[in-house]
């Protein structure tokens, strides 16, 4: 929201800065570069607000990522999890923290049902009912979609590389679809990991 508003104003100004959160640095030494005349300098001082509240947010996020990755680098499951393809510091930390050893649930769907990756079952009496698919824990889930995602980018540019069930899937399902389904891959993979202390790299070699 701050760099939104940074670049508004300095729009109205002729300064047009690239979007996106990385692009932001540049903007931000252009206004306090005090050799640049684009701006006057009445505008200057107001918009050096938005840029220290700014630069004040990011030392505290690198903060907050350092600490973080201390964490990660003292849990050994969250170390684990780091292994799978498409999980990072942060999907593998939010993991471990919201459901520890995964022990809770009884399979590999009815963690990826509470994570809305799957339709939830509520069936009786001979008759199958699915609830909703989104719900669940919507923090985990946009998590592991942005890292399926990350991963699809990946494995389009190393076709030699991609595994099989996964150039099929992007043979017959819209690229929506195919996301979904790699993160419900990715929640089934976690949760045999933490439930049964197994590394990715040994579940690989055992269905190898």
């Amino acid at each position: 929201m701050l760099v939104n508003a940074l670049r508004g104003h300095c729009g109205e100004f002729g300064i047009v800065a690239a979007q996106g959160l990385s692009r932001a640095g540049d903007l931000i030494k252009r206004i306090e570069d005090p050799a640049d005349t684009a701006l006057p300098d009445l505008a200057r001082q107001a918009l050096r607000c938005l840029t220290s509240r700014i630069r004040a947010i990011q030392e505290q996020i690198a903060l907050i990522e350092k600490q973080l990755l201390a964490w990660h680098s003292s849990c050994e499951a969250s170390r684990r999890l780091a292994e799978i393809p498409g999980v990072g510091l942060i999907t593998a930390t939010a993991v471990v923290a919201r459901v520890g050893n995964a022990t809770q649930f009884h399979s590999a769907r009815q963690f990826a049902a509470w994570l809305g990756l799957v339709p939830q079952q509520h069936s009786s009496g001979g008759e199958e009912r699915l609830g909703h698919s989104k719900r669940g824990d919507g923090y985990i889930r946009r998590l592991l979609v942005h890292g399926a995602r990350a991963h699809l980018s990946w494995s389009r540019r190393n076709k030699q590389i991609r595994s099989a069930w996964l150039t099929g899937l992007i043979a017959r399902r819209p690229t929506n679809v195919v996301l979904l389904a790699m993160a419900n891959k990715t929640a089934r993979i976690a949760w045999a990991m933490l439930s049964r202390g197994e590394r990715y790299q040994e579940m690989i070699a055992a269905a190898a």
